[in-house]
């Protein structure tokens, strides 16, 4: 095993956490790192199990490039990866049966609990958070529906969203694990309001577009075709845009839903709005599969993750992409480093050209 960099940087800190040690988020997480120039983008501190990372290493014949501490020393990190053992959990042992186990449900919220705590005490400067099972977490009775859910909670925000990039492709969710039937009666304005205005300013603050132009999706086949098919567009949807509007905002909708991720569609807008789950979440996986990223919207810090699962079916074979989870190592890389600009040059104009 390595040992720790004698060098310091000035790069920023990003934490990783280990997702469920059952699905493949050990490997993923060991495989994108093992590449030198993401490693060179910032220092690491992985919040996990370090047995099952090595075990992972393994399978993938990957030489570790990390140094172990247990976790109560804290993320001090001047260089590298750290692996923050939490070596007092229950170990967790593969099942053969690749279903959702409460001790890895519990080993896995508590790394995500961590880094959040981390995270919102500036320990570090973004968190990366590997794929957990939902079903794990209900058997180790954590209740949460997920890290968005659990992430508003912690940092005590009210409106959070579900934001999807992939390059130029970015895509905000309005709702995200609401069941289809039950958006009717979720569905309001305000509802629609909300993520356009937490796009709008993620992509001022967080990735330079000085005057972003929005799309926003229809509910409907055809945008309603002017109440025709559905007229959710015209009492819902317009008085949402209407509102994004009048605060200053540059936005485009009710969209065709079948006609808004064309190419011409993609090169027209900054970001997207899509009103439910799959209707989001089926285009950008058509168009960027294991190359997206999930950022949450509404949040002062940075948080990035995969755009996969656990695939507990694929766990401990070696076979999974980790091109997603590189992704997200990058962008919550380039996230931390473009803020870390700007509050310099907030603080002093002069040192930032």
């Amino acid at each position: 095993m390595s040992t720790p960099p004698a060098s310091a940087a000035v790069r920023p800190l990003i934490g990783i956490t280990m997702g469920d040690p059952l699905g493949i988020g050990p490997e993923v997480i060991v495989k994108a790192l093992a590449d030198p120039a993401l490693r060179a983008r910032a220092r690491f501190v992985i919040f996990g199990l370090h047995d099952v990372l090595e075990v992972a290493a393994d399978q993938a014949e990957i030489n570790p490039f990390w140094w172990r501490m247990p976790l109560e020393h804290g993320p001090r990190v001047s260089s590298g990866v750290l692996v923050a053992d939490f070596d007092d959990l229950p170990p967790v042992r593969p099942n053969g049966r690749h279903e959702p186990d409460a001790v890895a449900g519990h080993a896995s919220f508590c790394f995500v609990d961590t880094g959040i705590r981390h995270l919102r005490n500036g320990a570090i400067d973004a968190l990366v958070t590997g794929p957990i099972s939902k079903r794990a977490w209900a058997l180790a009775n954590h209740r949460f529906v997920g890290h968005t859910d659990l992430l508003a909670q912690r940092l005590e925000v009210r409106r959070v969203n579900m934001l999807f990039v992939a390059g130029r492709l970015r895509v905000a969710l309005a709702s995200d694990h609401v069941p289809l039937f039950e958006l009717r009666n979720r569905f309001t304005i305000g509802l629609v309001h909300q993520p356009i205005d937490l796009l709008d300013r993620a992509l001022r603050e967080w990735f330079g577009v000085e005057r972003p132009e929005i799309g926003v999706l229809g509910l409907n086949p055809h945008a309603g075709e002017e109440g025709l098919l559905g007229d959710e567009e015209q009492r819902i949807i317009e008085p949402a845009l209407t509102l994004a509007r009048n605060a200053g905002l540059r936005v485009t909708g009710p969209l065709p839903p079948d006609t808004a991720f064309t190419p011409r569609g993609l090169e027209r807008f900054d970001g997207l709005v899509a009103l439910y789950h799959d209707q989001g979440l089926i285009p950008v996986k058509a168009l960027a599969f294991n190359r997206a990223v999930q950022v949450t919207l509404g949040l002062d810090v940075i948080r990035t993750s995969p755009d996969h699962g656990t695939a507990f079916d694929l766990a401990g074979r070696g076979v999974a992409d980790a091109g997603s989870m590189a992704a997200a190592i990058e962008l919550a890389s380039e996230l931390a480093s473009v803020r870390a600009r700007r509050r310099a040059a907030t603080e002093d104009p002069a040192s930032v050209r």
